[in-house]
């Protein structure tokens, strides 16, 4: 029988060890790549390298074949060729997929290097049935089953390896490990073949002829390993490039993640499902999660209850329909801490497709303090700052709601109350404004007690309330009111202070008394006024007639104010005599009005106006400096000296340069200050404020000016005064003179006015004498001086010197 003889190829042997390791190493870096790659691109990698890596152990395989020489004449069964690169390819590719699972089991381990090591026995097998010659091929059993077990083996450690080096691609010395890992897995598949190849055993055939083409064999070898190496060049040179781009993504992901890390914002990205997949500092901070607390959790973690089911109905609704209606914008929202605090957040969120998955993008802001700062800003734009109550601007909006619902609704009534304090100005000028302030806020909170929850109490600036009281009826008003007016009949003491004061109230209602804002808080003001010229503490309703009153007392006003600059004003002058000689003793300066289109105006009509509005401290001191300078001017005539009256109003005596007024009037007018006399009529505030009355009237006495007190009986006399204040005489009321043979009182009163005085070394002067009954009373009481129409009336000064010429005249005589 004839011998068949065999030898390898020895370069092609080395050829084909080389291709095992590089395709090794290849595969290796292919595990790699996969293993970071994700959506298609990691199904890309995954068919590419199992195509790749196959076609490398296959062409390991056939190398080494083409290397193995035989003494008979060999060709290949083009077919059974390709059908063994088949089994190379699956199993490389289940390789390749179990080695990128997250983790790497025994049982799957050992059943994949059973399919994988299958694969490559059934390559070179189904290979080995590719050859044709004239001889059979027999199998050594023992050389066979150590083939097989050595695939086994070999796929073990390569799946091990390739485990270990894709889970661990960043480990220091990796491509150290990498290239001894390739050694050992191109050795490991080189060994099973070879091993294999032992086992053969050829026995020849009698007359049997090559039915295919020889062919060189060494040529072919050297072909496809060049081939080959060109494949594994270009996957390893795709793997490069592909990581040249994974590290500028990288580092461009490094910092864009630097950047998320630094802002103080929470950004979170989370999938499809609502499951957070990433949180950064400002998150941490913001939500006081920890990333490993939430990282895979849902987002409703980070959202109150109560807008659970709201937020999982728009990640829906966006999701089905693909329509925005947050996406792109930014909203105000409520967060939750971890400590289950909800707090106001800024949201604003985006979205984006990647693999065909649609993922979220939260920017998150705390606006706490930015809230905290907008409050205090509509504290400050629309609440007054001392009583917390809505201001002007507040009520505005509020009453245009208001009127906006009543103009939709033909039956609603707006009620609006004027509230203005009365005597709060005297709480302030003697307490001081602390105490003022304290008291504002306690009306503030006795006015909130009477109204309702829907009605809105405003601060309207001073010591002036508005109340609004929408959807109301006149009664209902009323009964408000009413409570108010009532609550105050009560003091109120703060800080051991115990005060009085009263609500004068006008009311507006719509749409009687107006349709808009303007006329009605203008009309509840001017039944306001209403209210405080008939007495104070109460309400009254607004009637269309009281716009005439205000109307023409506004017209009074604005001539009030021109009169001093068009001279309009003159003085007449009404003599004061000696009830028992009957002698001129003295004039009284009195202000009369004379306008050019309403004629001559009484001053009980216009003094008021003038001490309301704070006009008669000019018109005082025009007054003052006119009549000294008039008295200095009969003087010089040659007439005998008297003394003249000027009355001081309260608010000119309350000025704090009084004293330095008078003093340089009568430097200015030349005037002696004995011939002037100021009459004072004692109001509230002199006798509250005594210790300075005291002192102004001890200064003007040491200038050697007359003082007396006008109208004593009437007002706020008393008689504890007339031992303290350094006055001079003291001036009947008319009121008193002119009933006292009407009313036995009356001239009681007068009597016993006459004869204290005289009992304090004061003395009286009488006003309002009219009949001679009246002058002989007088005089039977010892009455020092009077004046009155039995007299004169009020005098030009014109007339004026006529009398003081007839008196003059008289005395020559």
């Amino acid at each position: 029988m004839e011998v068949i003889s065999s030898t390898y190829h020895l370069p092609l042997v080395l050829l084909s060890i080389i291709i095992a390791i590089i395709d090794s190493f290849v595969a290796l870096n292919l595990g790699i790549r996969i293993n970071k790659a994700r959506g298609f691109a990691r199904y890309i990698w995954l068919f590419g390298g199992a195509f790749a890596m196959g076609m490398g152990i296959w062409s390991m395989h056939f190398i080494a074949m083409l290397a193995f020489h035989l003494s008979i004449p060999v060709t290949y069964n083009l077919t059974w060729v390709i059908i063994s690169i088949i089994p190379a390819i699956i199993s490389s590719g289940l390789a390749l997929y179990i080695v990128n699972r997250s983790s790497l089991g025994t049982t799957s381990v050992i059943l994949g290097s059973l399919f994988i090591a299958t694969g490559i026995v059934s390559m070179h097998y189904i290979g080995m049935e590719a050859m044709e010659m004239g001889a059979s091929i027999e199998y050594n059993p023992f050389l066979w089953v150590l083939s097989v077990i050595v695939a086994f083996f070999a796929s073990l450690v390569a799946l091990y390896l390739l485990f270990y080096v894709s889970q661990n691609p960043k480990t220091p010395r990796i491509w150290w490990r990498k290239t001894g890992s390739a050694l050992i897995m191109g050795i490991a598949i080189s060994s099973m073949h070879y091993i294999g190849m032992s086992a053969v055993k050829f026995k020849p055939y009698h007359q049997h002829n090559l039915s295919g083409p020889t062919f060189n064999s060494t040529l072919l070898a050297y072909s496809i390993g060049i081939g080959m190496l060109i494949i594994l060049g270009f996957v390893f040179i795709s793997m490069v490039v592909d990581q040249r781009f994974e590290s500028q993504s990288i580092e461009s992901e490094r910092k864009f993640r630097s950047v998320i890390e630094s802002a103080n914002d929470a950004i979170i990205l989370a999938d499809s499902k609502g499951s957070i997949i990433s949180w950064n500092k400002g998150a941490q901070i913001i939500f006081e999660y920890e990333d490993k607390e939430v990282l895979g959790k849902k987002l409703q973690i980070i959202i109150p209850e109560q807008f659970r089911e709201a937020h999982q109905l728009g990640m829906n609704r966006y999701l089905s329909t693909n329509k925005p209606q947050v996406i792109g914008k930014t909203v105000e929202l409520q967060g939750l801490r971890k400590d289950g605090n909800e707090f106001p957040i800024e949201l604003s969120v985006a979205t984006w497709k990647e693999e065909g998955n649609i993922y979220f993008s939260s920017i998150i802001r705390d606006i706490t303090e930015r809230k905290h700062a907008e409050e205090k800003i509509n504290q400050m734009v629309y609440r007054d700052h001392l009583t917390g109550l809505p201001n002007r601007h507040l009520l505005n909006d509020r009453l245009t709601q208001a009127l906006d619902q009543a103009n939709e609704n033909k039956h609603i009534i707006i009620g609006i109350m004027f509230i203005d304090l009365d005597r709060f100005k005297f709480v302030n000028d003697t307490l001081g404004h602390a105490v003022g302030d304290h008291l504002l806020i306690e009306v503030a909170k006795r006015i909130q007690a009477c109204v309702g929850k829907m009605d809105t109490v405003c601060r309207q600036g001073g010591d002036e309330f508005i109340v609004l009281l929408p959807n109301t009826t006149a009664e209902d008003v009323t009964k408000s009111a009413q409570k108010i007016v009532d609550l105050f009949s009560h003091t109120i003491v703060l800080n051991e202070h115990e005060m009085f004061v009263t609500p004068s109230i006008g009311i507006a209602l719509y749409p009687s008394d107006g349709r808009d804002i303007e006329t009605l808080i203008k009309n509840a003001d001017t039944a306001m006024y209403r209210v405080k010229e008939q007495g104070k503490n109460s309400f009254q309703f607004y009637t269309p007639d009281m716009n005439e009153i205000v109307s023409k007392k506004m017209q009074l006003e604005i001539g009030l104010r021109k009169a001093l600059k068009r001279d309009e004003f003159i003085i007449h002058y009404q003599p004061q005599v000696d009830v028992n000689s009957g002698d001129l003793i003295g004039v009284e300066a009195l202000i009369r009005w004379q306008h050019p289109e309403w004629g001559t105006i009484s001053p009980a009509d216009f003094i008021p106006l003038a001490e309301e509005t704070g006009l008669i401290i000019p018109i005082g001191e025009w007054v003052l400096y006119e009549a000294c300078l008039q008295n200095k001017y009969w003087q010089n005539k040659g007439f005998l000296p008297v003394r003249i009256a000027v009355n001081i109003s309260s608010r000119q005596f309350q000025q704090s340069n009084l004293v330095e007024m008078v003093s340089k009037t009568l430097k200015t007018t030349g005037l002696d200050a004995k011939y002037l006399e100021l009459e004072l009529e004692l109001t509230e505030s002199i006798i509250q404020d005594s210790k300075h009355a005291i002192s102004t009237m001890h200064q003007l006495k040491e200038m050697g000016i007359h003082l007396s007190i006008d109208d004593f009986g009437t007002g706020y006399s008393s008689l504890s005064y007339l031992k303290t204040f350094p006055i001079d005489t003291l001036k009947i009321d008319q009121a008193f003179t002119t009933n006292i043979f009407t009313d036995l009182k009356d001239a009681s009163l007068v009597d016993t006015i006459i004869n204290m005085a005289h009992n304090l070394d004061l003395k009286v002067i009488a006003e309002g004498v009219e009949t001679l009954e009246q002058l002989q009373f007088l005089q039977q009481r010892q009455c020092n001086e009077a004046q009155g129409y039995f007299f004169s009336r009020p005098i030009s000064a014109e007339e004026m010197s006529t009398v003081f010429k007839e008196q003059f005249l008289a005395k020559i005589q």
